[in-house]
């Protein structure tokens, strides 16, 4: 049975409470018996509990960064010395964009090798470049479309055109939460992206497999602080509410949907405690600080998504994501190519400081961190200085838990606009995260509508190359 944070379970708060209010005795007394000999919801079933994978795996959660509107990879990650060279010439550009001919425009920054291993990265991620040792790079990402919220909706749920469950819920699906205190899937997000709140929605999942969403600021979870300060008034109240619950679960043969929303109720309550401790930073150092680029107190910027969410996965959230950009200020550069470079120090230094914490911590051997973008840009010129919309083509990375660190994997032609080697979809990609995690993409389905869906739909391939 579920207790309040003072370790009573709410009946025997409903119980201690009653006599002094004005409800019918006899209602409460019914509705008291009525709950006496029923399971709990834990003994019914707890879709949040956590399950074994498919197969044993060194990755327990997962932290995926999303930078929102189509980062560069010729200008971050992937380095091409003939675009440089030809900088201004016009040639006809492959890749989609074989039949049009467009000025090629060089790339903004210089490249340098990064850590032992030596990968080329830009001087737009000068703190990232320190830890390529961790990253296995991505150079042959494709996707399926050059709009931004189809694009987007393809990375977050395997689908271009209708939606689907995200990523993030079919993990909480397949592996449940390590704290049933807390939720199994959460979202950090200042604003809102392409595709709005699909990119952390259920679909046709059950509800509780949505993610939470975090809005850095004061209240990062609205209605999260008690609305009494009076003692025992919330638990009275939810008290009575799961007594009902239970007589209406009990007149529906004790169906297992049923107590598993009522099981959400109690995260509800719980998070009350668990989560405020959470976003509370006051009790890290300033040296931890100091490594996200954080002042004491600020929560602008984002170190503190990207330090919220070591806390998180430290306290067994599953899954954790954290949107860097919105559908009006993001990395969508077709004016001026040389905006790269704010939103480059935004995310450089705070995913450079996650990275390191977690390994000092010990927790990047079983947490899986993931950065990507929804496509890439063209090598030719869009607008005056920018570059357009490009999914032929784009660059992602991944660390931790059975990640091949210190190493790439693919490669784009001469000028990055088309896939070399070794093509990595979308789907291919959800396959691979999954793997990770100890999830065969093919056996993780869900029936709806009469047949069973996936994430990778009737795709996807695992690719080896990428794991340790």
């Amino acid at each position: 049975m579920p207790t309040t944070p003072r370790g009573i379970t709410r009946r025997a708060s409903l119980r201690s409470l009653v006599g002094g209010s004005l409800l019918l005795p006899g209602i409460v007394s019914d509705l008291l018996a009525s709950q006496e000999n029923h399971p709990s919801t834990q003994e019914l079933g707890d879709p949040l509990a956590a399950r074994a994978p498919h197969f044993p795996t060194r990755a327990q959660r997962v932290i995926f960064i999303f930078s929102n509107g189509g980062v560069s990879h010729m200008d971050t990650f992937d380095y091409k010395p003939r675009l440089f060279a030809a900088d201004g010439k016009t040639l006809g550009v492959g890749g989609g964009l074989s039949n049009q001919q467009r000025r090629l425009l060089r790339p903004g920054w210089e490249f340098r090798p990064g850590g032992r291993c030596g990968t080329l990265v830009s001087d737009l991620f000068p703190h990232l470049r320190d830890c390529m040792d961790e990253i296995c790079l991505i150079r042959s990402m494709k996707s399926d479309d050059n709009e931004h919220y189809q694009a987007t909706l393809g990375i977050h749920t395997g689908s271009f055109f209708f939606s689907r469950p995200s990523l993030g819920s079919w993990v909480s699906y397949g592996l449940g939460t390590l704290n049933q205190n807390l939720p199994s899937f959460v979202v950090i997000s200042a604003g809102s992206p392409y595709a709005g709140t699909q990119i952390f929605n259920n679909d046709f999942l059950p509800a509780y497999h949505q993610g939470v969403r975090v809005i850095p600021g004061r209240e990062p979870i609205a209605n999260l602080e008690r609305r009494s300060a009076r003692t025992g008034t919330q638990e009275l109240e939810l008290g009575l509410a799961e007594a009902l619950n239970w007589r209406h679960l009990q007149a529906r043969g004790l169906d297992t949907e049923l107590a598993a929303r009522i099981r959400s109720f109690e995260t509800a309550f719980h998070m009350q405690t668990e989560a405020r401790d959470v976003f509370d930073l006051s009790r890290e150092s300033d040296a931890t600080l100091d490594l996200y680029g954080l002042k004491r107190g600020q929560t602008d910027g984002f170190g503190w998504p990207c330090l919220v969410a070591r806390r998180l996965a430290e306290r067994g959230v599953r899954f954790i994501e954290l949107v860097d950009g919105s559908s009006s200020h993001n990395w969508d550069q077709h004016g001026d190519m040389a905006e790269h470079a704010q939103h480059a120090r935004n995310i450089d230094q705070p995913i450079a400081g996650l990275l390191r914490d977690l390994r000092q911590r010990g927790m990047l051997d079983d947490t899986l961190v993931v950065w990507t973008t929804e496509f890439g840009r063209t090598p030719g010129v869009d607008g005056d200085k920018g570059r357009g919309h490009h999914s032929a083509c784009f660059s992602s990375w991944m660390a931790g838990a059975g990640v091949r660190g210190g190493t790439t994997y693919g490669s784009t032609d001469e000028l990055g606009a088309a896939v070399a080697e070794n093509r990595v979809h979308v789907h291919d990609f959800h396959a691979t995260l999954l793997h990770l995690l100890g999830m065969d993409h093919e056996r993780l389905t869900f029936r709806h509508g009469g047949r069973d869906y996936r994430l990778t739909d009737v795709h996807g391939t695992v690719v080896q190359g990428l794991l340790a």
